[in-house]
């Protein structure tokens, strides 16, 4: 078994170095023919090394793609490249122009070539023609850009947001050399984690072929079920017999962990994640612990988003970031916590792709919107008293972890706050929970399926329990759970004063 790549994005140290690489050359193969590419994907899912794999290949490195499907698929012709990088720039630092101007003059000179003192733009055509006068082989250029957006998402913080849009105005500037410079160029390819409007980053590259939902790139980044059985079928074997399973019932598992992102229909597997699963052999968290989600939270916990059940989307709405005005939806779907489940139309059905993401963000929502950190013990509890169905223990329990959430917040979102607490609290430990049900006199607010029973659960702020159980009686909420194999419960809970203050319960 060749060595786990965790971390590596450098395509000739894993190459030269004896590390294992998921072939990826058929899908790069595809993208041969085309000229200016755009794809977006979040973080830790191998753009940067198909960026770095791409660079490699014009350089014409052939060696390096020895027993590779490419190998003898392509003329090997070398041309001049320009790879930008924008996570290892020093932009907090040196300023955003500033170290644009450092790192293309870096590239320069090592073609041996001199730039004059000018603006980022100028410098950037200025390297652009002199590489295609000095001229290897044909002549024309190729530019790999990493992280493009990176100087923007950097800075979204409420108390940044102004450097974020002076960033977006350089960046703008910059990248609208790409069209000028269009005879030039053999081949040019950015990549990043957001989707920002055409307008803002690109007004003038109206012949970017923008991959993110597009057939061509379902498989580019990411592992394929098929990749997975091919270059981890070794370890899969030898994790199973550690864990006493069977290689049918593992595999069923890794599925449930850490598949399931999709972009077109091709459903794809976090290589992060599955990387750190075949090293330790434990099912765990590894792609949401990677980068902190704290503008992610604040975003969600101030729309108080928590739903995120089958959430409808048009494509415009999924593949717009707009700095002034950012959508929940949208920021969810490019950051990778919400994949494409289905599509009506031209409506797409939108849900989380695995558990993985499902358990982290959620945990963090609930954290976040309860100021606890010792939540898991609590949280054990509730899910206890609820099996239970001790409700005077699920009562004490659910208010001991909403007591150092600040006054302010109830305040401001009142029964909607109770809802978000309760839902994510079921959600995240694996009940069947359904938020805002409608029914045709009305909308249940809550409904827990477990095997015997369904809990019809409603919230009241102001009244009773008991207002609660005769409202789900007066609108008939049961009905259209009247065929089902299991008992029906009726729930009221009176929220009162940062309280569940009542719980009741009638058997329908």
């Amino acid at each position: 078994m060749l060595k786990l790549p965790i971390g590596l994005q450098d395509f000739e140290s894993l190459r030269e170095e004896g590390f294992l690489y998921v072939d990826k050359t058929k899908d790069i193969y595809k993208l041969l023919e085309g000229k200016v590419f755009f794809l977006s994907r979040p973080r830790r899912f191998g753009k940067s090394l198909l960026a770095n794999t791409l660079k490699e290949l014009f350089r014409a490195k052939k060696h390096l793609f020895k027993g590779l499907w490419i190998e003898d698929k392509i003329e090997w012709r070398k041309h001049p490249v320009i790879s930008l990088d924008f996570s290892a720039m020093d932009y907090h630092n040196l300023g955003l122009e500033a170290e644009l101007q450092r790192v293309l003059k870096k590239s320069a000179k090592s073609y041996q070539i001199s730039l004059e003192e000018k603006s980022s733009k100028t410098l950037f055509e200025e390297l652009i023609e002199k590489l295609a006068q000095k001229g290897e082989t044909e002549g024309k250029v190729v530019i790999v850009v990493d992280e493009y957006d990176k100087p923007i998402i950097d800075y979204l913080g409420e108390t940044e947001i102004e450097t974020a849009k002076k960033h977006q105005a350089i960046l703008k500037n910059f990248y609208g050399v790409l069209k000028a410079m269009d005879k030039h160029l053999r081949f040019v390819f950015l990549t990043g984690v957001s989707k920002f409007s055409r307008t803002s980053i690109f007004s003038e590259l109206n012949h970017l072929e923008d991959l993110t939902m597009n057939e061509l790139s379902s498989s580019l980044v990411g592992y394929t079920q098929e990749e997975l059985e091919i270059n981890f079928g070794a370890r899969i074997t030898q994790i199973a017999q550690e864990k006493a399973m069977t290689e049918v019932d593992l595999m069923a598992q890794i599925r449930l962990w850490y598949n399931g992102y999709s972009w077109h229909e091709t459903k794809i597997y976090n290589p992060f994640s599955i990387l750190n699963f075949m090293r330790s052999g434990s099912f765990d968290n590894y792609w949401f612990n990677t980068g902190s989600p704290t503008f992610l939270i604040k975003t969600l916990r101030k729309d108080l988003t928590y739903n995120f059940d089958r959430i409808e989307a048009v494509k415009s709405l999924m593949e717009t970031f707009q700095i002034d005005n950012l959508h929940p939806v949208t920021l969810l779907f490019q950051t990778g916590y919400l994949t494409i489940k289905n599509k009506k139309g031209r409506t797409y059905i939108l849900g989380f792709p695995n558990l993985e993401v499902k358990q982290s963000l959620l945990e963090h929502l609930l954290y976040d919107y309860t100021q606890r950190i010792e939540g898991d013990l609590i949280t054990q509890r509730i899910v206890q008293s609820f099996h239970n169905q001790d409700f005077e223990e699920l009562k004490y329990q659910l208010n001991i972890l909403i007591s150092k959430i600040p006054y302010p917040i109830f305040e401001q979102n009142l029964e909607s706050y109770y809802h978000a607490v309760f839902f994510m609290i079921f959600q995240m430990v694996g009940f069947y929970i359904e938020c805002e049900v409608n029914t045709s006199k009305g909308r249940i607010d809550a409904v827990i399926k477990t095997t015997t029973t369904i809990f019809i659960i409603e919230f009241k702020v102001e009244k009773s329990a008991k207002d609660a159980i005769q409202q789900i009686r007066e609108r008939k909420y049961f009905e259209r759970y009247l065929d089902a194999a299991q008992d029906i419960q009726l729930v009221g809970i009176r929220c009162y004063d940062k309280t569940f203050q009542e719980i009741q319960v009638e058997k329908l």
